[in-house]
């Protein structure tokens, strides 16, 4: 059987259709609530053809659609989840309605801001994550405190806090008013609220981050709350080994549009 005729693992095609990342889709099988033409799926190994129904949590899911990438100047305030247990707004109800069904490239803790990377295939956002892809992450952030240059210069050979390794992070000081002061902090591997921490441990209280740039994608003119889709050819150039679905249908791409978040 040719691998087109016996379809594509179901974890990948969930990935693919902008549900979750692969592993996030393989949590969801065995959590049982995922669906394959009315049989519950119990192995992420099970395949799916066209045709075939599948649901998420009772959901009808679309087949994959190419990719598709964009730009959003998420302002502080949001949460960078579908559904908050909390019931605070998240940046995914935000969106323009017409919307197709994306995740995020990474995440912005509540207060940050920011650029934030928005997909419809999983996968694609899996592989913009990787440290491995060598993309630089870089922020403007406001510190409350004393700034210690050649300690933030130390912070390039990385650090350990609280038993947690953090990779190498560039730090320079841009501008200092009392005790307050901006600073230009690049890096490559984003932990969990990593900035704050490691700039607590500078004893500096971060007031205010900004994500300015996700490796070539810059916030650019963004204002907040705005979304503008990057054009399919600039995401085959920047992604040479994304998959050919990148390339558009016959249909040219709607792609410099900027909308406006609710």
């Amino acid at each position: 059987m040719t691998q087109e005729a016996r379809g594509e693992r179901i974890a990948k095609w969930l990935a693919r259709s902008g549900v979750a990342s692969r592993r996030d889709a393989e949590r969801m099988i065995e959590e049982g609530r995922v669906r394959l033409n009315s049989q519950s799926v119990t192995h992420p190994a099970t395949f799916v053809t066209d045709g075939d129904i599948v649901l998420v949590d009772n959901q009808p899911v679309s087949a994959p659609e190419r990719t598709r990438l964009w730009r959003y100047h998420k302002p502080d305030g949001l949460v960078t989840t579908h559904k908050d247990p909390e019931g605070r707004p998240t940046v995914f109800s935000s969106l323009p309605e017409g919307m197709p069904r994306v995740i995020s490239v990474g995440r912005l803790d509540l207060n940050s801001e920011g650029l934030l990377l928005l997909t419809n295939d999983g996968e694609l956002a899996r592989r913009l994550e990787l440290p491995s892809n060598g993309w630089l992450r870089r922020y403007r952030v406001r510190v409350f405190g004393v700034v210690d240059e050649a300690r933030l210069a130390s912070l390039a050979h990385g650090v350990v806090l609280d038993g947690v390794r953090y990779g190498a992070i560039i730090a320079s000081l841009d501008s200092r008013k009392g005790d307050n002061a901006w600073l230009t902090v690049s890096l490559k591997e984003g932990k969990n609220r990593e900035i704050r921490k490691v700039m607590a441990g500078l004893n500096l209280h971060v007031s205010r981050l900004i994500r300015t740039s996700y490796g070539p994608f810059p916030l650019g003119t963004l204002q907040k709350g705005e979304l503008e889709e990057i054009p399919p050819r600039v995401l085959r150039d920047q992604l040479p080994k994304a998959p050919d679905k990148t390339a558009p249908p016959h249909t040219p791409a709607r792609n410099t549009t900027r909308n406006k978040a609710r």
